[in-house]
């Protein structure tokens, strides 16, 4: 039986290669599970695979959106699931990887997503009341959400959904778990000091390749303006091109924020709700990761 081959872990960890690598020996296609990379032109800030790295092995779910769009969490599990079945109709189990929580909560546990597209008008109402009144609102319209009274970007979204449709998100929420079997791999911090300078090393090759020019091409093509332009490494670069501070501090700032998003992103993948993951280190010999994918006990099944 078909299934699905999950490699995650936080940035910067080797998810990318380790999924090539994995790719090549399996000769199985890669689907992304990063919020950033769906995007067109955001290239070299993300970490996307490379054109050289994309040639003869395919990748999915890359560049499927323009920037000054919003893909949703609906649209995206809703093109990854139609990908997996078509994989599946030809006997291939297809490798899902990224570092984006929600991106791959939603394929692995089958979220269900109410599918309400971004209502910007409504979104800038509801900022101009305030956290703390949308969240007495929240109280009254949704009563069993759980949502953290500090999550803005979460308070703001459930009302919408909420004003949109009528009814309460927690409602509408819940989870239909695939039939087919997952085996989840998932990457291994380094210790701190290592991972500062894998990351620190990366963001000086990010700078080397262009990332500026990158940032400037975007700045003209979309406008300075453009909300992406404001995520982790983006923000900082651009507060040096407009001369808010110098490149060291940027390049420092960006390694703290990148540090302070991967604890998070181990936070999200190490909670109770993930113990099926099979944790490894990037330097994890492939052969044992074959073994550790052709043993079928290591795969999550749900029963239905």
């Amino acid at each position: 039986m078909q299934g699905l081959i999950v490699v995650l872990g936080a940035t910067a960890t080797g998810k990318t290669s380790l999924a090539i690598n994995l790719a090549q020996a399996l000769n199985a296609p890669i689907l992304s599970a990063d919020s950033r990379q769906v995007y067109r032109d955001f290239n070299i800030g993300t970490s996307k695979p490379s054109l050289e790295e994309r040639q003869g092995l395919p990748h999915y779910l890359i560049d499927i959106a323009e920037p000054n769009t919003s893909l949703t969490l609906a649209e995206y599990q809703e093109q990854a699931q139609q990908l997996i079945t078509e994989f599946h109709n030809q006997g291939i189990t297809p490798i899902l990887v990224g570092g984006t929580g929600l991106y791959i909560k939603s394929i692995v546990s089958g979220m269900k997503i109410p599918k309400v597209a971004p209502n910007y008008e409504l979104r800038s109402q509801l900022l101009g009341l305030g956290q703390t009144q949308c969240y007495k609102i929240l109280q009254q319209v949704d009563p069993q959400s759980k949502i953290h009274p500090n999550d803005q970007f979460r308070i703001i979204r459930a009302l919408e959904v909420y004003y949109v449709t009528g009814k309460p998100l927690t409602e509408q929420q819940g989870q239909i778990p695939p039939s087919y079997p997952i085996l989840q791999i998932g990457m291994i911090s380094p210790e701190l000091e290592t991972y500062r300078k894998i990351v620190s090393d990366r963001i000086t090759q990010m700078l080397n390749q262009g990332w500026l020019e990158e940032i400037r091409f975007i700045q003209t093509k979309y406008g300075s303006d453009l909300p992406l332009l404001k995520t982790l490494g983006y923000a900082e670069m651009s507060d040096y091109l407009s001369g808010k501070t110098n490149l060291p501090t940027a390049q420092d700032l960006t390694i703290t924020h990148t540090l302070q998003f991967a604890k998070h992103q181990r936070t999200w993948f190490q909670a109770g709700s993930n113990q099926n993951i099979n944790w490894v280190n990037s330097g994890e010999d492939i052969k044992n990761l074959l073994d550790l994918i052709h043993n079928r006990e290591n795969w999550q099944v749900h029963s239905h």
